[in-house]
Order: C-alpha cells, then sequence, then structure tokens
C-alpha cells in the first residue's frame, strides 16, 4: 500500500556520497518501522549548500564547517524536511537552538585512504611530489612527516577528485576510506594509512540524523537506529574538538575507540606547516566520554600556548 503523504522527508546535500548515506539512512528506517517501508512513506529531498556551490576556494577561506549544514538547518527549522542527513565530520560543534541531534548510525572505517598511480604510499612518494588535499588536517600531518612535499588544494566530490588524479593534475590524494566504501570505490585505494600515520578527523567515517528537538515521531525514529558505540566515540571526539574551538581553519584530528566500557582516546593539534605537532591521550570509561575528550583538549591548549592557531584565524 503506497503512503497518500510522506511521513518522513529527509533532506540532504546532492553529492553522490552525501545520496549515499541519505539511502542508507532510507532503508534502516524502513528496516526498523514496517510503516516507513510503505512506497511513497518517506521522501528525500535534495537542497544544495554554501559549500557545494562554492569549489574554487578553500573551506577556510569561505566559513569552514556550517557551509555544509546551514541550509539544511533552516529548511528542518520551517518545516520543509524532517530529518537531515550529515557527514558528522562537517556538522558543527554547536547545533542551532530548535536542532537536536539524537542519531549516529554504525560508524564506517575512519582511516583516510592513500590513493597514488605513482607510489604504493606515501613514503614512497618522490621528492618534491604534489599531493592534492582539501584538508588542512591532512596536509599538515603529510607535511610533518614529508616536508618535502607540496599540498595543493584539492575540492570537489569523490568522483571529480579520483578524475584529476587520473589527469595527472597531482601526484596523489587522500580521501576518507569510509566515503570511498559507501560509494562502492574501495578498488582505487593504493593503501590505507593507520591512525598512527595519519590521525583521522573528527568523527570522520560517521553518519549523523539531526532533527527538529520538538519532533516527537522523528526521535522516535531515529532512536531505533542510534549506535551507541559510534555515539559515544563521537562525543569523545567532538567533545574535543569544541574544547578547541575548531573549525576547518585548525589541524585538529582526534580519535576515540571504545572496548566494552573502556574508553581510549587519542588527539593531536599540528601548526600548518607540519612543523609543531602536540599530541595526548586518556582512557576512561564510556560514561566519561565528554569528560576525556575535554580534558585532553585543555591539556593541548595549555602546552601549545595561545598563539598556537593565532596565525590560522587571521
Amino acid at each position: 500500500m503506497t503512503a497518500k503523504h510522506p511521513l518522513l522527508r529527509i533532506g540532504t546535500r546532492g553529492s553522490p556520497l552525501a545520496l549515499a548515506q541519505t539511502h542508507e539512512t532510507r532503508d534502516r528506517l524502513a528496516a526498523a518501522w514496517p510503516e516507513l517501508a510503505a512506497p511513497g512513506a518517506i521522501e528525500i529531498e535534495v537542497i544544495k549548500t554554501t559549500g557545494d556551490l562554492i569549489q574554487d576556494r578553500p573551506l577556510a577561506e569561505i566559513g569552514g564547517k556550517g557551509l555544509f549544514t546551514k541550509e539544511l538547518d533552516e529548511a528542518m527549522l520551517s518545516g520543509r524536511i524532517h530529518l537531515a542527513v550529515h557527514s558528522m565530520k562537517d556538522v558543527p560543534t554547536v547545533l542551532p537552538d530548535g536542532i537536536d541531534l539524537p542519531c549516529i548510525l554504525p560508524r564506517e572505517d575512519v582511516r583516510d585512504a592513500f590513493i597514488s598511480l605513482k607510489a604504493k604510499s606515501l613514503a614512497e612518494l618522490p621528492d618534491g611530489a604534489v599531493i592534492g588535499s582539501a584538508s588542512l588536517r591532512r596536509a599538515a600531518q603529510i607535511l610533518h612527516r614529508r616536508p618535502d612535499l607540496k599540498v595543493v588544494n584539492f575540492r570537489g566530490n569523490v568522483q571529480t577528485r579520483l578524475r584529476k588524479l587520473e589527469e595527472g593534475v597531482v601526484d596523489a590524494t587522500l580521501l576518507a576510506m569510509a566515503g570511498l566504501r559507501r560509494l562502492g570505490l574501495a578498488q582505487h585505494v593504493t593503501s590505507a594509512l593507520t591512525a598512527e600515520e595519519m590521525l583521522p578527523a573528527v568523527a570522520q567515517g560517521a553518519i549523523g540524523i539531526t532533527c527538529r528537538a520538538d519532533d516527537r515521531a522523528a526521535l522516535a525514529y531515529l532512536a531505533a537506529l542510534n549506535c551507541r558505540t559510534s555515539q559515544i566515540r563521537v562525543t569523545a571526539e567532538r567533545a574535543f574538538l569544541a574544547e578547541l574551538d575548531g573549525s576547518c581553519r585548525t589541524p585538529i584530528a582526534a580519535l576515540a575507540d571504545l572496548d566494552g566500557d573502556r574508553l581510549t582516546f587519542r588527539g593531536l593539534i599540528v601548526s600548518t606547516d607540519g612543523k609543531v605537532v602536540h599530541a595526548t591521550s586518556r582512557a576512561g570509561t564510556a560514561a566519561e566520554a565528554a569528560i576525556l575528550g575535554t580534558d585532553a583538549a585543555r591539556e593541548l591548549a595549555r602546552v601549545a600556548g595561545p598563539g598556537f592557531f593565532d596565525h590560522i584565524k587571521a
């Protein structure tokens, strides 16, 4: 039986990866709730964001993370959509008033993928090779390990970046393993970087779903999908980012792992030229996730000193 009106309207960006993540969300909702499995019960609405429209400049120059969420937030608050599906690494640590983040789907592979037609690993790239990356976090960690390499701004969706690589615009690039796997493009990966080689972005590989804080139906639907383990890990990492006031203009990396009730956390901050790295770690219980992330961030801020990010924020 076909639903007369959609029970849920899901907002998403229009990139292939955003749509893949939204289709995964739709399928999980339909599997959890029989009424949402009916044809027409869930409608997907593509909404262009500022971050999608401006492709010729680094994110740091045009305002950072909120560029991929602002229009979706506005559509939700106006009642145009009920849910929005996000890559969690794009979501600001402070949500707009009236919007809740009740659901994190089971997290994918957190690692970064090294992709090159000329070398098998970052270490094997020849001196002076050019790496394309839109991420200050990746660029700073690359330059810390290989100051001889040149890192250039490299925006666009996954398919665009792979095409540019094939055309020889750059010698190598780094992309999130999670995105490549969700798009069925993991065959392009030359090698996966361990967290020791390249600490991931905060919440890398995690999909978050937002809704209005007063939308009881949406909150009930999403409660069935939330992955507690992924939520705890992301909570620790986002607390770290929030305390450091991190944005796309600050090279910050973090990874939390949960084994039973035991949470381990690693975090680092890097100067944009890769010359200075401050790193720390924490261990505790799942209930302490936010405290561990916040405490780690305070330590690094203290060690780095008040001027560490000044040249970035200027």
